[in-house]
C-alpha cells in the first residue's frame, strides 16, 4: 500500500506542477514561458524520483510500469494497482487545478499543433528515448544509478524543451488522460495513450541487446 500511495502522490505532483505551469503561463500571459514549463516538468520528475524512488521506484507513468514489466524489472501483478494509483493522483491534480482556475479551457491538455501523425511519431520517439534512459541509468551500472533522478529529469526537460511546442511532449498517458478528461478535450487523447506505451515497449528489446553486448 505504501508503494501505491507513493505513486499516487508522485503522479499528483507531476501533473499538478507540470500542467499547473502551463495553466499559470496562460493565465499570466506567458510569464513562465515555454522554457519555464519544460524546466518545471524536468525538475518535478527529478524531485519525485529522489523523494519517492526508494519507496515505489517512482514510475509516475503507466507506460514506464508496462515497459519495466516487459523488461523483467517489475512484477506483473503490480501493474494494475500501480496504473490505478498513477491515474488517481493525476485526476486529483487536474480536479484541483480546475477548481483553482475554472475559466481555463484546456487545463494543460496535450494537443497536436501539427498533424496527428507528426505528434504520434514524436511521442513514440520521445518515450522510446526516455525509457531507454530509464533502463540504462536506473538499472545500469552502480556508477549511474545514484544519478538516475537527475539524468531522467534532464531527459524530460530536454524533450519537453524542443518537442513540447509541436506535440506537447507528454511521454506519459496519466499526464495526458487526466487534463483531457477533466477539461473534456478527448479528441486526440488516443495519441498520448498509444504512442508512449508503444515507444516505451520498443525501448526494451534495444536495452536488452545493448545489455547483452556489454556482458559479452
Amino acid at each position: 500500500m505504501k508503494k501505491y500511495v507513493a505513486e499516487c502522490i508522485g503522479t499528483f505532483f507531476l501533473v499538478f506542477c507540470g500542467t499547473g505551469a502551463i495553466i499559470i503561463n496562460e493565465e499570466t500571459n506567458g510569464v513562465i514561458t515555454h522554457i519555464g514549463i519544460a524546466i518545471t516538468f524536468g525538475f518535478i520528475v527529478m524531485t519525485m524520483i529522489y523523494s519517492l524512488g526508494s519507496i515505489s521506484g517512482a514510475h509516475l507513468n503507466p507506460a514506464v510500469s508496462i515497459a519495466l514489466t516487459l523488461a523483467g524489472k517489475f512484477d506483473i501483478k503490480q501493474i494494475a494497482p500501480y496504473i490505478l494509483s498513477q491515474l488517481t493522483g493525476a485526476f486529483f491534480a487536474s480536479i484541483i487545478l480546475t477548481l483553482l482556475f475554472p475559466s481555463n479551457n484546456l487545463l494543460g491538455s496535450t494537443l497536436p499543433q501539427g498533424s496527428t501523425v507528426q505528434s504520434f511519431i514524436l511521442e513514440l520517439i520521445l518515450t522510446f528515448c526516455l525509457m531507454l534512459v530509464i533502463l540504462n541509468t536506473a538499472f545500469g551500472s552502480k556508477d549511474t544509478a545514484p544519478s538516475a533522478g537527475f539524468i531522467i529529469g534532464s531527459t524530460v526537460l530536454l524533450e519537453a524543451m524542443f518537442a513540447g511546442p509541436i506535440c506537447g511532449a507528454s511521454m506519459n498517458p496519466a499526464r495526458s488522460i487526466s487534463p483531457a478528461c477533466v477539461s473534456g478535450h478527448l479528441e486526440h487523447l488516443w495519441i498520448y495513450i498509444l504512442a508512449p506505451i508503444l515507444g516505451a515497449l520498443m525501448a526494451v528489446p534495444i536495452w536488452n541487446f545493448l545489455n547483452q553486448q556489454k556482458i559479452s
